[in-house]
């Protein structure tokens, strides 16, 4: 039978017991099946009561999305943030973001999935989910851009032609800089989309059978990747 919410008029409250169930859900079964009425039964809640605060399928699933993509975000943010706070070379700054992303895919593989694997038939992302989706790319941005203004990066022997680009991925990182690093966030993409990729094949266990420490060969990988845009990581550290 279903049961009052607790706190009926605290919607804030409300969302939050909602969310922590559809990630429950989320671990059990996927995105599948996801929807108000089943994490109502789930959670013995009135089904009026969660579509108070997530009306449709589609509204709990960009609910979940968004906090997937900020704490994600978060995550290498605070990273960044403390290994620039001790003075660190860009390089150093990437690897400690990056293994901050690492470790967070890790301790949440089904959100990692929900916003990294398959599309989740028949939702289409709104608006909502661009700006907390940015975050990611937006540390490397600022990683990449500490590294230019540094003199930090090696030029490219090869170099991307202009014109591939959207305006808003060259805003995010605040225009193209002149040459010889002028492909700088055609290259930035390269990398991002490495340490994604990079991710999917360890969190999915694509590389398991092929690499004996995962966690070492991911700082590898980071760094070779790290290469595409002329920075140097710098690698011997014991915190994977």
């Amino acid at each position: 039978m279903d049961v009052p919410a607790p706190n009926p008029t605290d919607d804030a409250a409300l969302s939050a017991v909602v969310k922590d169930t559809a990630r429950q859900h989320l671990v059990k079964r996927g995105a599948s099946g996801l929807s108000p009425d089943a994490v109502a039964r789930a959670d013995g809640l009135a089904v009026t009561a969660v579509e108070a605060v997530f009306p449709h399928r589609d509204d709990l699933l960009t609910a979940l999305i968004v906090d997937a993509y900020d704490a994600s975000g978060a995550a290498m943010e605070q990273a960044d943030r403390a290994a620039a706070a001790t003075g660190a070379p860009a390089g150093a700054r990437l690897l400690a973001a990056s293994r901050a992303l690492r470790r967070w895919s890790f301790a949440n593989p089904a959100e990692f999935t929900l916003i990294y694997g398959s599309p989740v038939p028949g939702y289409h992302a709104p608006q909502d989910t661009v700006a907390p989706a940015s975050r990611t790319p937006a540390v490397l941005a600022g990683i990449l851009r500490s590294a230019l203004e540094a003199g930090e990066l090696t030029p490219p022997r090869r170099t991307v032609p202009g014109g591939l680009l959207r305006p808003e991925a060259l805003e995010l990182f605040g225009g193209a800089p002149a040459a010889p690093f002028s492909d700088i966030v055609e290259r930035g993409i390269v990398l991002w989309s490495s340490l994604i990729g990079l991710l999917v094949f360890q969190v999915f266990s694509r590389t398991h059978d092929s690499v004996l420490d995962e966690a070492a060969y991911f700082d590898h990988a980071v760094a070779v990747a790290a290469e595409t845009v002329g920075l140097v990581v710098p690698l011997g550290e014991d915190d994977h």
